[in-house]
Formats: structure tokens, C-alpha cells, sequence
């Protein structure tokens, strides 16, 4: 059981972080940098990703709390998300996410845009909040952070052989890889619409 748990948990998180999605962009922003500095940036980017992650998933309940919001409801609206994702995905458009506005919003490209949104985004966000809410015991929660880490950890290992990678799987390759979690994203936002749907038209039909 744990071991399903914790693998769904990797593919949810993998596929919404893509940073074979990223690698492109992370690419482009660090072309006029040394192999140090690209390392570099990967590094903090990550570290910033793993942290803002592991504390929406902690708070969340706290937020829900804050602001009137239900885990089911946010199931459904975070299955919006995904699908849009998925959709882009499927068709392989993230990678073409505009790189002309970098330097004129960001001083510290590792944290913004790097970071967020491009690696720790509104679906990963989701993602977290989501999981963490539907854990039952510790030993999920654990799993659900260990998760987190280990993706992120991934991603920088990712984006530090990116040119490598690149280089090995060429564009057509990139290009099935974007479609294929295209698909795993679109089932996963499936799954949580209709899990956060069934209660809400439970509800709905006992008024």
C-alpha cells in the first residue's frame, strides 16, 4: 500500500513539476553562464522549489481554515488545473513559455522565474495541498514529503545535464516525453475531479 502511495505521489509530482519541460527554459537563461553558476542556479531553484512545496502542504489545512475552502472543492478546481496542463502538454506547448520577459522581472533568475512558477507552479502547489489533506497518518505525510524531495532532487540533476540530455533525446524525443505526461496529468486531474465532485453532488441530492 505504501509503496503505491508513494509511487503515485512521484508520478503526480514529476509530471506537474515537468522538468524535462523546464530543462528547455533553465537552458536559455543560463546560456551566458559557466558550468559553476549554472550549477548554482540549479541548486537554489530546487531548494526553493522542495521548501515552498513542503510549506503549502503543511498550511494548507491552515488555509483552508482561513478561507472557507473544503479539500473537495479544491480537488475539483485543481483537476481543472491539471487537465488545462495535461492539455498543453499533450500538445507540447510549455516548452515555448516566453523567455523575452525573464530579465525584466527577475533579478535573481534562480528564485523567479526559475523557481516559481516554472518549477514549483500552481499545479505542484495544488498538488501538495491536495495530497497532504487526504494523508490519514504519518507515515503518508512522511511519504508525501519524501516524495516532494526526492522530485526535486530529480530536477536538479535534470537541469544540471540538461545540455547532455538535450542532446540525447533530441527535439522529437523532448516532444514524446511532453505528450506522455501530458496524459499521466490528464488522468490525475480526472481522478480528482471526480473524487471532489462525487461528495459535492452527494450533498447536493440530500438537500
Amino acid at each position: 500500500m505504501e509503496i503505491e502511495l508513494l509511487l503515485f505521489y512521484l508520478t503526480s509530482f514529476f509530471t506537474l513539476i515537468n522538468p524535462l519541460g523546464v530543462m528547455p527554459i533553465y537552458m536559455t537563461m543560463t546560456s551566458s553562464f559557466d558550468q559553476e553558476m549554472k550549477r548554482k542556479t540549479a541548486l537554489k531553484a530546487t531548494i526553493v522549489s522542495f521548501i515552498t512545496l513542503v510549506i503549502f502542504a503543511v498550511t494548507g489545512q491552515l488555509l483552508f481554515k482561513f478561507f472557507g475552502i473544503t479539500v473537495d472543492s479544491l480537488k475539483v478546481v485543481g483537476g481543472i488545473i491539471f487537465f488545462l496542463m495535461g492539455q498543453d502538454m499533450l500538445q507540447a506547448r510549455l516548452v515555448r513559455t516566453e523567455v523575452k520577459e525573464i530579465k525584466t522581472y527577475a533579478n535573481d533568475i534562480s528564485i523567479t522565474p526559475l523557481a516559481i512558477p516554472m518549477i514549483c507552479g500552481p499545479g505542484a502547489i495544488t498538488n501538495a495541498i491536495v495530497l497532504m489533506e487526504t494523508t490519514t497518518s504519518y507515515t503518508q505525510k512522511s511519504l508525501l514529503i519524501l516524495s516532494i524531495f526526492v522530485v526535486t532532487v530529480l530536477t536538479y540533476l535534470i537541469l544540471v545535464n540538461s545540455a547532455k540530455l538535450h542532446r540525447f533525446l533530441g527535439e522529437t524525443g523532448n516532444n514524446v516525453l511532453m505528450r506522455l505526461m501530458g496524459l499521466i496529468v490528464m488522468v490525475i486531474a480526472i481522478e480528482f475531479m471526480v473524487s471532489g465532485l462525487k461528495p459535492i453532488i452527494r450533498d447536493i441530492l440530500m438537500l
